[in-house]
């Protein structure tokens, strides 16, 4: 027995049953990653059988086309060089093994657009953050709640909000105040995002969150850390593995932020709940304060009388704060861009609020349909820059396009926004600021899916006035009260994120105009 004990317990017997065990690791590894190889292989050979009716760039037999498309700002130059030589729609491959179909025609768009696809498997990591709202449902559920949120955004909802919009957008042009007449240009995007964050909180969760005097709290860091890390997992592939995104420190900080996002949105709940619980009728409510989203949300009820639930509920709440500021921040701060790069529209508007205004420096609802030649220049900017500039789609059901040429089920699809508005066959001379393009006469006869900075069909933007009345109120404010002109020395350098931003800021000068020097 002795002797049994000693042999299993010297070093050699040990040493041998550990090299056996790192062989069958190593061995084990072999076959799963061919395995794997394998897998791919017919995928891939699948999906060249699929896609062999759309030309596309060519390929590298290991990335494929995508490694073409750099983040240097080059990248949507290089899509719409592509799509002038291929059109209609070509894949772009990723690793080659992974194509998606990039859409930009609007021909094309209006197939997909007609369908209720769901929002591709990307998508999914958002869900840690907003759950499973309305951006990232799907099916009946994704009906039910569309229905049910739609009296959210009818007008006698928005129209309070234009003051409160108003009340926000003044604060940050105080700020701006003190880069007025100096020889140093400001960067606006981080100002115009705390800014559209202020709004939303005031407008929708009547919560006054004093955001732009205090934008060190945590939870205005969460919201930016949760944008920026959203949108570097979907850029950076070895952070698609959940474990790998899970491991690094920029899952330990997502999964902080969302904590902190939480907790907030829980509280704001909470205490709206509570505030409510004798008030269940929105007439009551009227009399108070305005009614806002949190109370639409609340009292909302589906054809058998149910409310949203708690999960629902949170969901709903966590998206429209992600879908209502990152985006809405984009679409002014292009706008304001163009303002000052096209001084000539620039002062066209600035006449026409001057004169709906006056000496008011606050924007009213009946000011909003005034805006006509104001409203022009908006939607020619979000043509030029529109503020998400892609839509990926997974189709649950195989597309045929008018041409003939079809797709199969599960196959990935991305309504390239940006090219269809700068495409020459659908605009003429696309890359000329022409705010007459939206002039009653010269709209229409244009096709109904040339122009989709909100996207279209039954998954267009749910909460589109709102946005646009918040650009409204932005723009005559700020040109009423500066004069815009470009940092020639720092362009803004496009790069499609989750929105479209600027890799080098968004630089302009400011200008006290005279009526307010006087």
């Amino acid at each position: 027995m002795a002797s049994v004990l000693k042999r299993v317990l010297s070093p050699s017997w040990v040493s041998l049953d550990a090299c056996q065990i790192l062989q069958c690791a190593v061995g084990l590894g072999f076959v799963v990653v061919l395995g794997k190889l394998i897998t791919l292989y017919f995928r891939r050979r699948e999906w060249n059988k699929c896609f062999a009716c759309f030309p596309g760039p060519p390929r590298h037999w290991l990335f494929g086309s995508a490694h073409e498309l750099h983040a240097d700002g080059t990248y949507l130059d290089t899509v719409l060089s592509w799509a002038k030589k291929y059109p209609y729609g070509f894949p772009i491959w990723f690793g080659n093994f992974l194509p998606i179909l990039f859409i930009t025609h609007p021909d094309y768009a209006k197939t997909v657009f007609g369908r209720a696809d769901p929002k591709a498997w990307v998508y999914k990591f958002l869900e840690p953050w907003i759950g499973q709202g309305l951006l990232l449902l799907s099916g009946q559920k994704w009906f039910q709640h569309r229905r049910m949120l739609t009296s959210a955004f009818h007008y006698d909802v928005l129209k309070p909000y234009v003051k409160l919009m108003s009340d926000s957008t003044k604060i940050m042009l105080d700020k701006w105040e003190k880069f007025a007449n100096e020889d140093k240009s400001v960067e606006l995007f981080q100002y115009v995002s705390l800014m559209t964050l202020d709004s939303i909180m005031k407008c929708a969760f009547s919560c006054n969150s004093n955001c732009q005097n205090e934008s060190d709290s945590a939870y205005i860091k969460a919201i930016f850390d949760l944008c920026f890390l959203v949108d570097l997992r979907f850029r950076w592939y070895p952070f698609h593995s959940n474990l790998i995104f899970h491991l690094s420190p920029q899952g330990f900080r997502f999964r902080k932020a969302c904590r902190l996002a939480h907790q907030h949105t829980d509280e704001v709940i909470k205490q709206r709940k509570a505030a409510l619980a004798n008030e269940n009728e929105p007439e009551k409510i009227q009399q108070k304060r305005h009614l806002d989203f949190l109370d639409i949300l609340l009292c909302a009820k589906d054809e058998n009388g149910k409310g949203l639930s708690d999960k629902d509920l949170h969901a709903e709440v966590d998206t429209f704060m992600f879908e209502g500021h990152d985006t809405t921040s984009s679409g002014i701060s292009w706008i304001l861009y163009c303002m000052a790069k096209y001084p000539e529209h620039q002062e066209k508007c600035r006449e026409e609020i001057q004169e709906i205004l006056g000496d008011r420096d606050t924007v009213e609802w009946e000011d909003l349909g005034k805006m006509t030649y104001t409203t022009m220049c908006i939607k020619e900017s979000l043509r030029m820059y529109p503020p998400v500039p892609d839509v990926l789609r997974q189709l649950k059901k195989p597309i045929t396009f008018f041409d003939g040429r079809s797709l199969p089920a599960d196959s990935l699809v991305m309504l390239s926004i940006y090219i269809i508005h700068r495409l020459p066959d659908v605009w003429q001379d696309p890359e000329v600021f022409d705010p007459l393009r939206f002039s009653p006469e010269n709209s229409s006869d244009r096709h109904p899916h040339a122009f989709v900075p909100f996207a279209a069909g039954i998954r267009n933007c749910i909460g589109q006035n709102f946005a646009m009345n918040e650009m409204k109120v932005a723009v005559a404010l700020t040109l009423q009260r500066f004069q815009l002109s470009p940092d020639e020395s720092r362009p803004p350098i496009k790069m499609p994120q989750i929105v479209l931003k600027s890799l080098t800021g968004i630089h302009l000068y400011l200008k006290k105009t005279k009526q307010t020097r006087q």
